[in-house]
């Protein structure tokens, strides 16, 4: 599938596509017209890759746990360096970090409206 169809499918812009490519985050052959055909595996990758980012990581790192998940699928296990690990569990420390403070801020958003005169939102 071209370029438009993977944007109409995720809502994903072209050009943050393209970007993904060049990041090595998500690849694409060459037609002989030059255009990017995309597989169908393509669509889920685009919206892990942009789930990801919104979370927080950066592209290297999402790079590095696409690569992961890969290995995690294969009969091996997957090869990770203690570096990398260590990386890795400083994401994680972030992430949950993140996740806490989101948490925060959703509660204190929920008490505001369940206090409101508009509480009957909560329940939609």
């Amino acid at each position: 599938m071209r370029i438009g169809e993977v944007t109409a499918r995720t809502g994903i812009p072209q050009r943050m596509l393209r970007y993904y490519e060049e990041q090595g985050l998500l690849s694409s052959e060459r037609a002989d017209n030059g255009y990017r055909e995309y597989d169908h595996d393509a669509v889920e990758r685009a919206q892990r890759v942009r789930g990801l980012i919104q979370a927080g990581l950066s592209t290297r790192m999402v790079k590095v746990v696409l690569d992961l998940e890969a290995d995690c699928r294969a009969t091996q296990p997957p090869s990770c360096t203690r570096g990398l690990a260590e990386e890795l569990a400083a994401e994680l420390h972030a992430l949950d970090d993140r996740l806490a403070c989101l948490a925060k801020s959703r509660d204190a958003v929920a008490l505001y409206l369940s206090r409101s005169a508009h509480a009957d939102l909560l329940s939609q």
